[in-house]
């Protein structure tokens, strides 16, 4: 069977260690019986998967070398690998009515833009697992205070609750990163709305992170129509801040703003 060659303008880097591949699947922990593996490439996670009794399995990959060669494969399976763009496909076509739990090894190149697709259906998503590039995991997992604290780890840590599980060497992909790669899971937690107007918070947290060596009153002064506003989160840098704490000063300046 012909070899697919790993294509860098679609970030490819097929991982070939099946022990850490079989960890990866043993990573999801939700319930929930349908699966998604997006970028499947080779299929080192997709044959495990196909393996399982407990997930009905569906593999999109956006490169057609990779959907022939794993439809040659896993013949048996073949009408469960599709070729598409994860990034354009609409989740409630393909899974009506369903939840679904997402993997893979994502391409490194769209792996942050995977989780804001990720985002638009939450309430179908209890679950993500995947392979990122190191520092990426990083800044989506860090708590509050840390250096990679930021946009990204807010405005996914809302609806989801996030565990770095392991570090993965260069040397079991193929070719291999000049980077260090980690899993990481996500699990959707109670979270429906949160108790403030969203879209001026998600401003406010852009706005905050892209200046994030200034203090709040500085970076966000845009949104405060009345300079004189005291609030004590407007002297702290915005990694000082957690989740509910923008919450509440999103609702502080939203108040202020209804004022003028």
């Amino acid at each position: 069977m012909v070899v697919v060659r790993a294509k860098k303008s679609l970030g490819q880097h097929f991982l070939k260690d099946l022990d850490i591949a079989q960890r990866i699947v043993e990573g999801l922990s939700s319930n929930c019986s349908n699966v998604l593996e997006i970028g499947p490439g080779m299929g080192v996670l997709t044959q495990y998967l196909f393996q399982s009794e407990v997930y009905k399995t569906i593999a999109i990959d956006i490169d057609t070398d990779s959907v022939d060669y794993l439809k040659k494969k896993f013949p048996d399976h073949s009408g469960q690998i599709i070729h598409g763009d994860f990034l354009n496909t609409d989740l409630s076509k393909l899974f009506p009515d369903d939840k679904i739990a997402i993997i893979g090894n994502f391409p490194y190149n769209i792996s942050t833009q995977i989780l804001f697709r990720v985002l638009l259906y939450k309430n179908m998503v209890p679950e993500v697992v995947g392979m990122f590039q190191k520092e990426v995991a990083m800044r989506i997992a860090a708590p509050p205070g840390s250096k990679t604290y930021g946009i990204t780890s807010v405005l996914l840590q809302v609806y989801y609750d996030i565990e770095y599980l392991f570090t993965v060497d260069e040397y079991v992909f193929d070719p291999p990163p000049k980077v260090k790669s980690a899993v990481i899971r996500l699990t959707r937690n109670g979270v429906d709305k949160l108790d403030c107007d969203e879209e001026l918070f998600v401003k406010i947290v852009k706005a905050g992170f892209n200046q994030r060596r200034k203090m709040l009153r500085n970076s966000i002064k845009s949104f405060m129509l009345d300079d004189t506003l005291s609030h004590p989160f407007l002297e702290k840098r915005p990694e000082q801040l957690s989740i509910s704490e923008f919450v509440e000063l999103t609702n502080s300046i939203s108040r202020s703003q209804k004022v003028q």
